[in-house]
Parts: C-alpha cells; sequence; structure tokens
C-alpha cells in the first residue's frame, strides 16, 4: 500500500455508484480480493473496503439475501431415489422429502419438493440436477424464507473429475458477475445425498452448489420475467453482445436466446436482457459427457465459434474493450480457487483456455476473423 496513490473523489463516487446499484458484487469481489494471497488492485481493494464499511453497523447481510452472500459451503442432507425423480418427475410433479439445512451451528429441517431438470441429463446423468420449490410456511424463519424456488447441481457422473467438473461451472457464474449486473447468484454446497433407489441405500459425499431463480434476479434488479418468444435480434444489443460474448469466451454452443435454452429473460424498462446459465456442456468445463456441434463445423467442445448476430461493429467493439478491462479479474477469481482442485493440471487448462480467449480479443485481425465475419445474419 506504500506509495498507492489514491483519488478521493473517484472513491467516494464509486463508492455511492456501487453501493447504490451493485451491493452483491462488492461482496462477493470483496471476499474474492481477502483470498487472493497478493492483491494486485490496491486502490481496488480500498473502493471496495470503504464501500463495504458503511454497512459495518448492520447485520452480516441484507437478511433476504444471506442464503448467497455467505460464501461457506453450506451443508444439506437429503434422501431420495433418483431413479424415481428422473423417472417420475415433470413440471408438475414433484417428489416430497425433508431436506436437513445446516445453519448457525444447527440444523433445520425443511419439506421441500425435487424434480429433475433437463432431458439430456435425465438420460445421461446419474445424479439429475433438481429444481426444488418450498411452500411459504415450510420455509418461514429459515435460510430459504425468501426462496420459494431454487436449483441444486449436483456432479453428472461418478468419475474422477467430477469435483472438478463441478468447481469449473461454479467459478463460470462467479465470472459472469463481473461481467454483468443481471445474473444468477450461486452457493457452493456440501451434499449429503443417500440414494435409495436401491434396497441398499448408497451414501454419497458430493460438492454442488446452488442457484437462484430468475424470479429473484428479477427482484432484486428491479426488473421482470420476460416469458415471451423475442428474436435475439430484437434483444438489448450490448446486452446480448455480451452474453454471446461470454458464451463464447466458456466455449458454448448448447444454448438458445431466443428459446431461452440455457437461458432466462429479464425486461428492464423497454429492453429485454438475457441471462445465461447451465455451462457444464462448455470447452470451459470439458467433461466426459460432451458432444462438439458438429453441424457447426466443431471436432471438439475445447473450440470455439461465436454465434452472435450482427450488431453494430461499435457496440461489438465496446463490449471487447469491457471484456479486456476485466481480464486480471478474470484471472483473479481463477487464481483464487486453484487450491481446491483435485487435479493441477485441470486448473492449468483453465488458466490456458481463459488465456487464448483474452488472446483473440487483444489481436484485431484474430478478432475480426474469430468474432466479426462470424456474425450471424439468421
Amino acid at each position: 500500500m506504500k506509495g498507492t496513490r489514491i483519488d478521493i473523489k473517484r472513491v467516494m463516487k464509486v463508492r455511492k455508484l456501487i453501493i447504490d446499484r451493485y451491493l452483491d458484487i462488492i461482496i462477493t469481489y470483496s471476499i474474492y480480493l481477502t483470498k487472493l494471497k497478493k492483491l494486485k488492485r490496491t486502490s481496488l481493494a480500498l473502493i471496495l473496503f470503504f464501500c463495504i464499511s458503511s454497512f459495518s453497523n448492520s447485520q452480516n447481510y441484507p437478511s433476504p439475501d444471506r442464503l448467497f452472500y455467505e460464501t461457506e459451503p453450506l451443508e444439506l442432507k437429503l434422501t431420495f431415489s433418483s431413479k424415481e425423480v428422473k423417472i417420475n418427475t415433470n413440471d408438475s410433479t414433484f417428489v416430497d422429502i425433508p431436506l436437513y439445512v445446516s445453519d448457525q451451528q444447527k440444523w433445520d429441517t425443511i419439506n421441500v419438493s425435487l424434480r429433475a431438470r433437463g432431458n439430456f441429463r435425465r438420460s445421461t446423468c446419474f445424479f439429475p440436477p433438481i429444481r426444488m420449490e418450498i411452500k411459504k410456511k415450510a420455509r418461514k424463519e429459515t435460510l430459504f424464507e425468501h426462496y420459494k424456488k431454487t436449483k441444486i447441481v449436483f456432479p453428472c457422473l461418478i468419475e474422477d473429475e467430477m469435483n472438478d467438473n463441478i468447481l469449473k461451472e461454479f467459478i463460470a457464474y462467479k465470472l459472469f458477475e463481473l461481467v454483468s449486473p443481471y445474473h444468477f447468484r450461486t452457493r457452493a454446497l456440501k451434499l449429503n445425498y443417500t440414494d435409495n433407489s436401491e434396497k441398499l441405500a448408497k451414501k454419497f459425499i458430493l460438492p454442488g452448489f446452488l442457484i437462484e431463480d430468475d424470479s429473484r434476479i428479477a427482484k432484486r434488479t428491479q426488473a421482470k420475467v420476460y416469458k415471451k418468444y423475442i428474436h435475439p435480434k430484437s434483444l438489448d444489443a450490448e446486452a446480448a453482445i455480451n452474453d454471446s460474448m461470454f458464451q463464447y469466451f466458456l466455449g458454448n454452443t448448447d444454448f438458445s436466446m431466443a428459446y431461452q435454452h440455457n437461458g432466462k429473460l429479464v425486461q428492464v424498462g423497454e429492453s429485454v436482457i438475457p441471462i445465461p446459465y447451465d455451462f457444464d456442456m462448455t470447452g470451459w468445463v470439458n467433461p466426459s459427457y460432451a458432444v462438439a456441434n458438429t453441424s457447426l463445423g466443431l471436432n471438439s467442445v475445447e473450440e470455439r465459434v461465436y454465434r452472435g448476430y450482427q450488431r453494430e461493429v461499435s457496440i461489438i467493439e465496446k463490449v471487447r474493450q469491457q471484456y479486456l478491462k476485466l481480464a486480471p479479474d478474470f484471472f483473479d477469481i481463477i487464481s483464487c480457487y486453484e487450491t481446491e482442485f483435485d487435479s493441477p493440471k485441470e486448473f492449468e487448462r483453465i488458466v490456458k483456455f481463459t488465456e487464448s480467449f483474452f488472446e483473440i480479443l487483444e489481436n484485431d485481425t484474430s478478432f475480426q476473423q474469430n468474432i466479426i465475419d462470424q456474425l450471424r445474419t439468421r
């Protein structure tokens, strides 16, 4: 800190702006900064400190958001038949179970309803991703009091890399928090899961994470959930490019803004904004069950192809510059999780994968060839 110059007027301006509009980002990023062994941007760290100090007289975090502001993995205990959930649940049919939640050194018991998500994952995954709903009375005075609907992400398969795959997808959500205020918040989980599909129940201790519902995004950003079909070119231009650029960064082709496949939409005023989710089938995660999209000429999920539509080049360039400014932050956040990887080689792979993305953005010729020349017309 010695010798660092701080523009106090800038600090106070940023402090007010972020407090008013981006409280969730402040707290999330400040935690990342405290986890780093070396803070590379002291001024930013101090700005965040001044912002957070304004809340020192209040309790930990705003109570409706404690579920997602607290960063320690949340421990859950749950028992259900994976076979029953995959075969017998749908949009209107659920399985009811008690969920045990570790909160403030005690266990709460909450009656919840579960169903499996995703047709591909029902047929492929041993552990299906779960949609969870909780009635108002059941969640009263619990950590889930303000969350009727959430999603639980399990590892897909029992395999050596399942912990790292979950971690990589979790990090992807954290990176998108840097990119846009319209994002899904997540919370790391320690899952004590008992599968009673067979006579002899199987017990698992698994990594996972919780995802908030799009209705909560709308509430905290003063937006409305948008359910109608809309052509991607009718979406907010900058937000749509931002989404497409992030999908390109991840090496993702398993999404559709128009049909809200692995994405949701919110309306802010007259603008409709896409919000991506479900990143496991990407080159970033690179799971064993992912298949390259050969219809796009890809031979590997680690190959990238830009799927954004034609827009004004000036707006695309604006988004490009925003990403380039965020490059150090991307690497900082990724570095925060280095020690949590089971495989050091897999950590090194995602660092190189990230470097290759920013190398394309930094080079005008590469950017022209890989982004501008690939813009979709239909």
